[in-house]
């Protein structure tokens, strides 16, 4: 005979920053996947030896900005943990809305359209789990005293 009670998991709720730091780690690794497993593609490898990425002549220039546009996504795991709430919600909302454009360019030309149409559309999945983790932070009143209203 079965004694046990059947039981539940207990599910906690996520803090936002938990939610924000959690989807720009996911964003990264989509973001770094899909450029590694494009050494795969056919020409990219001879292209980078020859000194060329997509269009553009590898240079110091190329790799600083190809640096910093990684390295904000990066920080943001950071940040999303440890600013103050009102300057972590602002820089989520900024930050990840100006990554759609960036982030939509990188299917731009590309002849394999399904590798790079899926991973675009995932990071731009995860850019508006972002927006919308960020928009909706939840709120607590601020409570009112005789002090705070000048009594």
């Amino acid at each position: 005979m079965n004694t046990r009670q059947p039981t539940t998991l207990d599910d906690q709720p996520t803090p936002v920053r938990g939610k924000l730091a959690a989807a720009w780690t996911s964003f990264m690794f989509l973001y770094a996947y899909v450029d590694i497993l494009n050494f795969f593609t056919p020409g990219v490898v001879d292209d980078i030896l020859a000194g060329r990425v997509f269009a553009f002549a590898l240079s110091q220039t190329f790799s600083t900005t190809a640096l910093t546009l990684v390295a904000v996504p990066i920080l943001m795991i950071a940040l999303s943990m440890t600013l103050p709430a009102r300057a972590a919600r602002t820089t989520n909302l900024v930050v990840a809305a100006l990554y759609v454009p960036v982030t939509a360019f990188n299917v731009a030309g590309e002849s394999w359209l399904f590798f790079y149409g899926l991973g675009v559309a995932l990071e731009l999945v995860l850019l508006a789990l972002i927006v919308r983790y960020a928009w909706t932070w939840p709120r607590t009143a601020v409570p009112t005293t005789m002090a705070s209203v000048g009594a």
